[in-house]
């Protein structure tokens, strides 16, 4: 998506050390509406065939994206919990690694919005190596629901993330790729 591509490129930053991208003016830190409203038009676009009932997200940077893509599609937006709250008594568990605070956080789902009646779509910011897309893959097994897609506001092509879904031979759309960091810092993005 070329709109998305220009903005990383205008306003991204990286640090080579470490692969990481910030991309906090308009997605991570503060949101641009209409950027992410037309991400969520083409995630529409891409998935509307597909016989999805479901969105899911995890928390926190997937959600702009995700309800935005739910309000198009008229479908039901669920968060991945970070932490479990005492609210949820029946969840299905699993855990991811957080790439940018460099550490594994228990993740859940309440039972009654995971079925094995859902079809769904999983929408986040960025695929890197694939650890937010894996806790869904587990939560699916254990819940019987079927992966139709994943969309990724960004794919690091520079990762693994990309490889790891295909070999599970899972559908997904990235709607920018930075293919490298350059030495400089710069972004290389297709």
């Amino acid at each position: 998506m070329e709109e998305l591509k220009q903005r990383i490129l205008r306003e991204g930053t990286a640090k080579k050390e470490g692969n990481v991208v910030m991309v906090n003016s308009f997605l991570n830190h503060q949101l641009d509406p209409q950027l992410m409203m037309h991400c969520a038009e083409e995630f529409a676009r891409l998935f509307k065939d597909k016989g999805i009932n479901k969105i899911v997200t995890i928390e926190a940077s997937g959600i702009a994206p995700a309800i935005m893509t739910g309000y198009l599609m008229n479908l039901p937006v669920v968060f991945i919990k970070k932490k479990t709250p005492k609210n949820l008594d029946e969840t299905w568990k699993s855990w991811v690694y957080s790439f940018t605070r460099a550490d594994n956080t228990t993740v859940c789902i309440d039972r009654r919005f995971l079925t094995a009646d859902d079809r769904i779509l999983f929408i986040d910011d960025f695929l890197a190596d694939g650890h937010a897309s894996g806790s869904v893959i587990h939560f699916c097994r254990q819940s019987g629901a079927q992966i139709v897609g994943m969309g990724f506001l960004v794919e690091k092509g520079f990762a693994k993330g990309g490889q790891f879904l295909r070999d599970h031979g899972i559908e997904y759309h990235a709607l920018a790729t930075i293919k490298c960091i350059n030495d400089d810092n710069s972004l290389v993005v297709e």
